[in-house]
């Protein structure tokens, strides 16, 4: 049955509503943002070059009409290769490593070691979610990990297949849970270190409070991931790997050092050298070739298993483009400030702690039209941090509310190219995504507001 269609054979009170593809979904996220420029007032606020962060911020209360500049559709149509145009950086990064990961695969050496693996946990398969967890929320605390995570997602499948897990859990234990990390951080650059530059606190200033409400969130995360993956379980499947003779396992070895010796470069080039993906999308593909050559592929086998990746991850990398689209729509139609003007607006009379909370679910509204977290803060904060001051809210505060809104909606959102590429990548359906998160989503705002209520209480 196509999606978003209901089945004839249901009785019309028991229809179910099903998820449109993906890509349906981003188009016509599209054309609402097109026709709202004609809807909405153009406006703008001054900006200005900010030496703390680098990056140029709104000025707050400058906000102004401007000329109207309705997009038509014809100009809503030509923002989608102006979208895979900005965001070329990363579909590049998903095509490189979706043809390496092909090459390592044909080799047949990931598919042993994942076999070992699997034999060797016995009865402890479980362990792996809370682990996994960990480790990816790890990386969402200490530097937004996201699109990276398309690199070990041939892995985590294969993984999760043998043991009997599912796609959703191998999402959910690491985009899922990177993002609850990055959500309640007390040291991510990109979201935390922007907004407590922006609002002109000291570094890494109020990490007890988000670290004790970091420690609930990623324990409800992980608690709803294993609950979910013990309930869809099914009998493992043995894993087909051909016998190997000894230089075969010495091959495998070898192809599995270059692997690892590849993730290692990775983290302290992110972490150390600066790296964008541009640099990771060059590592990813010397990996392949080191690998294809390492195994006996050749060049053509090498090159042949290269352009099998790429197909098999197109449609990951285009929802990335489609993604960054909408927001060249409200851009070019000069209506996403005035989104943004026209939300927090109305908090300015409201009472310290009703405004905090309102803050936060502004933040989750905003998140949609402004997928970029540390957009988002260079957006919003200038507006937020005066205005907080008269509200006699304290600045601590106003980021926190900033990043369980804006982090958390990194979760759902369908706009964030990142966990849209990840779905892809992973074959899980949108709809069944948003499914399994949309209730660990409630419950972690929920437990969000909670630490935004006792932070006013205490005054952080």
């Amino acid at each position: 049955m196509p999606a978003g269609v209901a089945d004839a054979d249901v009785p019309s009170g028991r229809r179910r509503f099903h998820f449109p593809h993906p890509l349906a979904l981003l188009v016509a996220c599209i054309a609402i943002a097109a026709a709202l420029t004609y809807v909405l007032p153009a406006g703008r606020y001054q900006r200005r070059d900010d030496p703390a962060t680098g990056r140029s911020i709104v000025v707050p209360g400058t906000y102004a009409r401007v000329a109207p500049q309705p997009v038509s559709p014809f100009q809503a149509i030509v923002a989608i290769p102006k979208g895979l145009g900005e965001a070329g950086s990363v579909v590049f990064l998903v095509f490189l490593v979706g043809g390496a990961f092909a090459v390592v695969d044909r080799t047949g050496a990931l598919r042993r070691a994942v076999e070992r693996l699997a034999h060797g946990l016995g009865r402890r398969e479980s362990l792996v979610i809370p682990v996994a967890c960990i480790a990816f929320a790890m990386g969402g605390i200490v530097e937004n990990m996201q699109e990276e995570i398309i690199a070990f997602v041939p892995i985590l499948l294969l993984l999760t297949r043998r043991l009997g897990f599912d796609a959703v859990t191998a999402v959910a234990m690491s985009v899922g849970a990177a993002a609850v990390g990055a959500a309640f951080s007390p040291v991510n650059p990109f979201q935390v270190g922007i907004a407590e530059k922006l609002a002109q606190l000291p570094q890494l200033s109020g990490w007890q409070f988000r670290t004790a409400t970091l420690v609930p969130a990623l324990a409800l995360w992980i608690w709803g991931t294993m609950r979910y993956a013990a309930r869809t379980r099914t009998t493992p499947d043995a894993a087909s790997v051909p016998a190997a003779d000894a230089a075969g396992l010495g091959r495998h070895g070898v192809i599995l050092a270059i692997v690892g010796i590849t993730f290692v470069v990775l983290v302290v080039g992110i972490l150390k050298l600066g790296w964008d993906f541009d640099q990771m999308s060059a590592l990813f593909f010397l990996m392949g070739v080191a690998a294809g050559l390492a195994g006996g592929l050749g060049i053509s086998g090498t090159a042949a298993a290269f352009a099998e990746g790429f197909a098999s991850m197109a449609g990951a990398a285009m929802l990335i483009g489609f993604a960054r689209a909408i927001t060249v729509v409200l851009e070019q139609g000069q209506i996403l400030d005035t989104i943004v003007h026209a939300l927090f607006l109305p908090i300015a009379g409201l009472p310290i702690a009703v405004s905090a909370v309102a803050m936060a679910a502004m933040h989750v509204a905003i998140h949609v039209p402004v997928p970029s977290v540390s957009g988002q803060a260079v957006l919003t904060l200038p507006i937020l941090v005066p205005l907080s001051d008269l509200l006699g809210l304290s600045r601590q505060m106003t980021v926190f509310g900033y990043q369980i809104g804006a982090g958390l909606c990194d979760l759902m959102t369908p706009t964030n190219g990142g966990l849209m590429a990840v779905l892809a990548a992973a074959g899980v359906p949108y709809g069944r995504w948003f499914g399994f998160a949309l209730r660990l989503f409630a419950g972690l705002f929920l437990l969000g507001i909670v630490g935004l209520i006792v932070g006013i209480a205490v005054r952080v």
